[in-house]
């Protein structure tokens, strides 16, 4: 299974942008789900993440009311809809997913997922 990621870019503070990862399976529709990003020099944080049921959503305190994660099972995409962007939301942005845990809900580790996509450059200016 593959995740292409896309939908970064350089925009100024106060844009928006949205990443897509589609990806290679129509099964990813059931898995749980989310998005990663790593700003220089600092660690892999969870940004946002889905269940595999789409009943549990998790957003870090920082982009809650600014950034909203969604699917679109028919297109096998995960999207990430980023308002209000910032500087500091400037990083490069992972999507990542767990495949057949169809029952899980979501993970902050990193590890737990083992699906990702390449990385998609998110640069906000001031």
């Amino acid at each position: 299974v593959q995740l292409q990621a896309s939908g970064g870019g350089l925009v100024q503070a106060g844009a928006s942008l949205r990443l897509s990862c589609t990806a290679s399976t129509r099964t990813f529709s059931t898995y749980p789900s989310g998005w990663f990003r790593q700003a220089p020099g600092k660690e892999r944080e969870l940004v946002a993440a889905l269940s595999g049921s789409g009943g549990y959503i998790y957003y870090t305190d920082s982009v809650k009311g600014r950034f909203t994660i969604s699917r679109d099972n028919a297109k096998n995409t995960l999207y990430l809809q980023m308002n209000s962007l910032k500087p500091e939301d400037t990083a490069v942005y992972y999507c990542a997913s767990r495949s057949a845990a169809y029952r899980a809900t979501y993970s902050r580790t990193e590890g737990w997922y083992d699906l990702w996509g390449e990385g998609t450059q998110v640069t906000v200016s001031s």
